[in-house]
């Protein structure tokens, strides 16, 4: 009841996952990833276990293969699930279980996965996988969701659409861009017009917050507020409506 991208950004080494669904709140559960070490999508019926035991064996440098056969392997309820997996070096596996409602699969490239089920057709992730291809000189966050909106264009979830979600690792463990909407007539429309809002103070703010490799962040708020207002002006500058 969902389709799903997760890849690596080849330019800035950045993992994400993008997902829609005509179920609530599917950023709340499909999701998983983390800078340096990969990214997960757990769907169909839904593994948050997947989730979870696969960042920790991303963590162990385990590849996408092995995560998808140590997760599967100790479910019972596996044939119900799919998972698709992007590890550290890009390497991509994914998994259908045998009774996930047709359409279901997945097809991959370079650094890259789409998967889904109950969906209009394999057209749905065929697109999705050929427009996240075509968008290669987009910012990383605008080409999974142009890549989203080309698999909903070729149909999407066969059953309606309700819910969606970005979210992207750079290279701390927190995502540095985490968008969703969790239930809208038009969940696409919408995530495109948060994508915009993000970017007009979200996206800077996060970049300032503290992190590994500067601890203490941005806490001065003239200096915040310098940042913020000069990147959303750039931004809208490159991104008019």
């Amino acid at each position: 009841m969902t389709w799903s991208i997760v890849a690596r950004d080849a330019a800035t080494g950045a993992f994400g996952v993008a997902v829609s669904t005509c179920a609530f709140a599917v950023g709340a559960r499909v999701p998983y990833g983390g800078g340096r070490i990969g990214a997960i999508a757990t769907q169909a019926f839904v593994n948050p276990l997947y989730g979870v035991d696969g960042l920790k064996l991303l963590q162990e440098g385990r590849s996408a293969v092995e995560i998808i056969a140590t997760l599967t392997a100790a479910d019972e309820g596996r044939a119900h699930r799919q998972l698709h997996v992007i590890d550290r070096d890009g390497k991509i596996a994914a998994y259908t279980g045998k009774s996930c409602i047709d359409w279901c699969g997945a097809v991959d490239g370079p650094q890259v996965s789409v998967a889904g089920n109950m969906l209009a057709g394999p057209q749905v992730v065929q697109e999705t996988l050929k427009a996240y291809i075509a968008a290669s000189a987009l910012d990383f966050d605008e080409r999974l969701l142009v890549a989203l909106e080309a698999g909903e264009r070729a149909g999407g979830d066969k059953r309606g659409r309700q819910s969606a979600a970005i979210r992207i690792w750079a290279g701390e463990p927190m995502p540095s861009f985490d968008i969703r909407v969790d239930d809208h007539a038009d969940p696409l429309a919408e995530l495109r017009r948060i994508w915009r809002m993000a970017h007009q103070r979200y996206v800077p703010f996060q970049a300032a917050s503290p992190s590994r490799a500067r601890p203490a962040g941005v806490t001065d708020r003239d200096e915040l507020d310098r940042l913020c207002n000069e990147y959303a002006a750039a931004w809208n500058a490159r991104h008019p409506e």
